[in-house]
């Protein structure tokens, strides 16, 4: 199943906030992310039925070994991409802004290339 830019959204979502408190529940991401429970709901469905989630008996969200592998590889292209618009002068709100945009589109080969080139700058 191909995921689309909204359930990579929602799997970095969940992960950002496993980071932060550990366990994640459908009205944390609703918080979070500012959208309605019955959105946030529908989501975590189609996320279940593609098996990137799984959802306990009491409601909490755990992501599945590939949902964790799509969350960490979008969240470490949103990390590297502001960090580098912002040592290029960009504003943190644009570059936060632009890099969610960048990080759902880039190819696998073009990070890899950018991560290699600025790995030996002090992002």
């Amino acid at each position: 199943m191909h995921l689309q830019e909204s359930g990579e959204m929602y799997l970095e979502t969940i992960l950002i906030l496993q980071q932060k408190t550990g366990a994640v529940r459908s009205i944390d991401v609703s918080e979070y992310m500012g959208y309605s429970k019955p959105s946030i709901s529908r989501a975590m469905g189609l996320l279940r039925n593609g098996d990137y989630i799984t959802v306990d008996p009491e409601g909490y969200i755990h992501l599945t070994e590939s949902g964790r592998e799509i969350a960490e590889k979008i969240f470490e292209r949103h990390q590297l991409l502001s960090a580098l618009l912002i040592k290029l002068g960009v504003d943190e709100k644009t570059a936060t802004e632009d890099a969610c945009k960048m990080e759902h589109v880039i190819s696998d080969a073009s990070f890899a290339a950018i991560k290699a080139h600025v790995g030996d700058l002090q992002l």
